[in-house]
């Protein structure tokens, strides 16, 4: 059974606070683990990753071996339903429309002192796109992660995937060459994170890394970062959905299952200001439960992670999604629109009956990887702004100096920066005064 909390109850706030601070992953002791792996891989290079990937993923391959052949990219179309290729392209389709719009402008102008100023764009020249191989295989993944970056321009794409005895999803490799990903490595886990990193004899190095991965891949994300970029820390999915009493209980139990089928650490949370539907939806979830191939894994999230609270009224619920602060919002309530204004907090925001968070996952056209752990209150999801740069751009000439330069001269002896400003002195004449 859920948590069921009530905001009636005089217990309500310690008990959210609880929620708020509860931790659904173990923290287990990896860092040192993952340390000696990334040493090792810089260390020795493509020896390294192919002594981990033997060891961790049954895997017992040479160098040469680990890149994906155009004859399996072949192989792995002609085994994929037809049904799915279409699938497929169709998303892909929405993906790259959606992000397509997302493609700034630079900017260049004079201010009224002459200084010419301005942005560009540029994209990063190489990235390293992450793909799980573990619990589930995610063509989407491939998708989500993939297209924003190519929509921005990125030179080199490069996915790793783990290939345990050898298998490797079918498509998961047709996602990867429509995403137009160049080069795709059959190795996971933390050496595949540093041989992205660090680069191999066989693995050129990439200067950001994108994708999910589990406790190894985000504790190596986050012990490379510096050398490289990464997107993201990634937590267990989420989703909170917001709903009346006029909605089909058995639809909102599938919406809430729809994430807790991914980990038995994913989290699940209605808001409902109706307690006779809030019993309907969990009742519902039973049932659900029962024709899911996940069940164990969706039961075991609903349970011991699952929250079911009862609200007054919707007015209440604002307030409380922006402390929780989700991945995945649904608002399947009469006025979608106007509850949404009311709420700063939220990855992903699905507005109205009709819209499950599933669209989102697969079809709709914002990238999947959203935040999570509460980091929507300072993170976004991943777009094109996470593979391109901003670099400003400055110019003066004589007249323009001349108007600027004297404060820049101020603030940098204010400062006690002599050698600012010289630099600026010179260009005025005034070096010697």
């Amino acid at each position: 059974m859920p948590n069921r909390l009530d905001t009636s109850s005089a217990n309500f706030e310690a008990e959210f606070g609880a929620l708020l601070a509860a931790k659904r992953e173990v923290a287990s002791s990896v860092d040192d683990v993952v340390a000696a792996i990334l040493d090792d891989v810089r260390t020795r290079g493509d020896g390294a990753v192919l002594d981990y990937t033997k060891k961790f993923d049954g895997l017992d391959i040479g160098a040469a071996d680990m890149r994906v052949t155009g004859q399996e990219f072949d192989a792995a179309e002609k085994a994929t339903p037809d049904e799915q290729l279409t699938a497929l392209r169709a998303a892909g389709a929405r993906i790259t429309a959606y992000h397509t719009r997302q493609m700034p402008n630079g900017d260049l102008y004079a201010d009224e002192a002459g200084v010419q100023l301005g942005y560009r764009w540029t994209a990063i020249s190489s990235v390293g796109v992450y793909t799980p191989g573990g619990k589930a295989a995610y063509p989407s993944s491939v998708l989500m992660t993939a297209i924003p970056a190519k929509v921005a321009g990125v030179d080199r794409l490069v996915m790793t995937v783990p290939a345990p005895g050898g298998l490797l999803n079918p498509l998961v490799l047709v996602a990867a060459r429509q995403a137009g990903i160049d080069e795709v490595y059959k190795i996971g886990g933390a050496q595949a994170v540093a041989a992205l990193a660090y680069g191999t004899q066989s693995i050129p190095a990439v200067n950001k890394i994108a994708g999910p991965g589990n406790a190894y891949v985000a504790a190596a994300k986050r012990q490379v970062f510096g050398v490289t970029g990464i997107d993201m820390e990634a937590g267990p999915s989420e989703i909170l959905v917001v709903a009346d009493g006029q909605n089909n209980p058995e639809w909102i139990a599938a919406d809430l299952l729809s994430q807790a089928e991914h980990d038995e650490s994913a989290q699940a949370i209605l808001i409902t200001d109706d307690g006779k539907f809030a019993s309907a939806v969990i009742a519902s979830v039973d049932q659900i439960l029962e024709t899911l191939g996940r069940s164990a894994i969706a039961g075991k999230s609903w349970a011991d992670h699952g929250v079911v609270i009862v609200v007054g009224n919707l007015d209440e619920a604002p307030p409380l999604v922006d402390r929780i602060a989700p991945e995945h919002l649904e608002l399947a309530v009469a006025d979608p629109d106007g509850m949404a204004a009311k709420i700063r907090n939220a990855g992903a925001i699905f507005l109205g009956r009709f819209t499950p968070e599933a669209i989102g996952d697969y079809i709709a056209g914002p990238s999947h990887v959203l935040p999570t752990g509460r980091s929507p209150r300072f993170a976004s999801g991943l777009s094109v702004f996470d593979f391109l740069k901003r670099t400003s751009m400055v110019r003066c000439d004589e007249d323009s100096i001349r108007a600027v330069g004297p404060h820049a001269v101020t603030l940098a002896e204010a400062e006690g920066l002599g050698a600012h400003a010289q630099s600026v002195k010179l260009r005025l004449g005034t070096s010697g005064s």
